[in-house]
């Protein structure tokens, strides 16, 4: 299967069980890769033949604080159900949450949940 992919998606949201993460906010990391067949776009190369990485962008940052979640396994399943309802086309999608700034005592990267979802029927 084909995929579209976008990786380091930056958008700041308002997720987080600590009451200060919801109120104030912090940086949110994501990778998305969305499955789905690109064969009729690869020989036309008309945009109309494949879903516009431009447009899961727009999508998924104007869903991202549609509402705020205690956690990151639940904003990534919304940010994959909104992926799968918008693009009828794509089959498939995984997500990749990561939270740089989660507020932790330790010296890390980031944090993060995975997952994938299957568009079903």
């Amino acid at each position: 299967m084909d995929r579209i992919i976008i990786k380091d998606l930056k958008i700041y949201g308002y997720h987080g069980v600590n009451p200060e993460e919801k109120r104030d906010g912090q940086n949110f990391v994501l990778d998305i890769a969305a499955e789905l067949d690109l064969s009729r776009a690869c020989l036309s190369d008309d945009l109309n033949d494949t879903v516009s990485y431009a447009k899961i962008i727009k999508t998924v940052a104007a869903a991202f604080n549609k509402e705020k979640f205690d956690l990151i396994e639940r904003a990534a399943q919304y940010t994959a159900d909104v992926i799968l309802n918008a693009f009828p086309p794509i089959l498939a999608v995984d997500v990749t949450l990561k939270k740089p700034e989660a507020p932790i005592r330790a010296d890390f990267n980031y944090v993060a949940v995975e997952i994938r979802r299957e568009r079903h029927g």
